[in-house]
């Protein structure tokens, strides 16, 4: 039941409510029949008795006028029409008494009694309205609690419409709409969610304008003088103090490009670029990207087609594999692809802590290794850009970093 969403939920409700009453009338409709027939029965058999204990008294005709009103009851007359009510009539009834003997007969809505003593016969219908009154009061009552019942289904789904709005709208902005509008027309609880929500959207909207305006003025700003101060190096003669300039600059500006990356690829507006590439160029840019000695990898390909982000599938396994270089013990790392995943595999120590310490940035292992921490923070994040799973295990004394497409 957690997992049931709210409208569902009142749906099921409504609907086990509404079959509860459906039952409860039918219920109520069967027994009520059953009552009434058992009603009309002693009725018919007080009537029957009345007539048939009387008849030997020859009553005037004044005095049965009176009977078969008050009896609400009338004579059937004609021997054809009792004849025919006789054969086509359902018998509902029969009983003898020491009187004589009682026949009910039904046709549609109406009831007759037939009653027999000595050879003598009557028939008699009802004329009884009351049945039908208390039969249309029943339909009646039943049709204003399926009205009433229908009516507040109807108010209470209205009332939390603007809940699923609601639920679109954040959805919207969870997906990196930005401009996305959250609208409160109601002052309710509902609206007031709205508002903090709306108040949310536009304080991070605010937030992140200036952590983007804060990141590319800092990379602009710092570029120029990291470029200046390079080209100031090499006019510095050679020596060990030369490479270590060389290095902190070089450095600088890779830390520089990989907070680029950073920021382009955790901005909300972030848009993937598909198109249909195979692995093994996506691999061999990879490579490219590193500008390593290219006789330390292995690679292993079973080339495949796959539509996805070119460049951020390369930066990703440019981040992976530049890794395993750093990290591993030879420095020599495999390479092994297929149609479900990607392997980059390296022999050294497994890692110390769970594979979510290093997926955030800044991490790293030993603080002696070159890199920032930013790798895995960025294979990170594309991989979840690109919809697919990072996963790590080690096995044969080797750490196995897996991208499973």
């Amino acid at each position: 039941m957690k997992n049931i969403s709210v409208n569902l939920f009142i749906n099921i409700l409504f609907i086990l409510v509404l079959s509860l009453l459906i039952g409860a009338f039918f219920a109520f409709v069967s027994l009520d029949k059953e009552r009434q027939k058992n009603a009309q029965i002693a009725r018919y058999k007080l009537i029957s008795n009345a007539l048939l204990s009387t008849a030997s008294l020859n009553p005037s005709h004044e005095d049965m006028e009176k009977f078969y009103k008050n009896s609400r009851v009338k004579p059937v007359a004609i021997d054809a029409n009792r004849e025919l009510i006789r054969s086509k009539g359902k018998n509902i009834f029969e009983g003898e008494s020491v009187y004589g003997r009682m026949q009910i007969f039904t046709i549609g809505d109406s009831n007759y009694i037939y009653l027999q003593r000595y050879g003598t016969n009557m028939m008699l219908k009802d004329m009884d309205t009351k049945k039908e009154v208390r039969l249309r009061l029943t339909i009646f009552i039943a049709t204003l609690i399926a009205a009433l019942f229908l009516f507040f289904y109807i108010v209470t789904m209205r009332k939390l419409a603007p809940l699923k709005k609601l639920n679109r709208e954040i959805l919207e902005f969870a997906n990196g709409n930005m401009d996305v509008k959250i609208t409160h027309k109601s002052s309710d609880e509902i609206g007031q969610i709205g508002q903090s929500f709306d108040d949310a959207i536009h304080y991070i909207k605010k937030l992140l304008d200036s952590k983007n305006l804060f990141m590319r003025n800092m990379m602009h700003e710092l570029k120029t003088p990291i470029t200046k101060g390079r080209i100031a190096v090499e006019m510095v003669e050679e020596g060990l103090s030369k490479k270590t300039l060389i290095l902190a600059f070089e450095r600088m500006n890779e830390l520089i490009n990989e907070l680029a990356h950073v920021e382009r690829i955790t901005t909300q507006g972030f848009k993937k670029e598909l198109e249909e590439v195979t692995i093994s160029h996506v691999i061999k840019e990879s490579i490219e990207l590193l500008i390593c000695d290219k006789s330390q990898l292995i690679v292993e390909v079973e080339d495949e087609k796959l539509i996805t982000d070119e460049k951020l599938l390369t930066l990703a396994l440019k981040n992976l594999i530049d890794n395993a270089l750093k990290y591993g013990e030879n420095r020599e790392v495999k390479i092994i692809v297929n149609k479900k995943s990607i392997k980059v595999i390296s022999k050294g120590k497994s890692l110390e802590y769970p594979l979510a310490y290093y997926l955030e940035p800044f991490t790293q292992e030993e603080k002696r290794h070159s890199g920032f921490g930013l790798g895995l923070y960025i294979v990170n994040n594309i991989t979840k850009r690109l919809g697919y799973n990072l996963h790590y295990y080690y096995k044969d004394s080797s750490n196995v970093f897996e991208l499973q497409l």
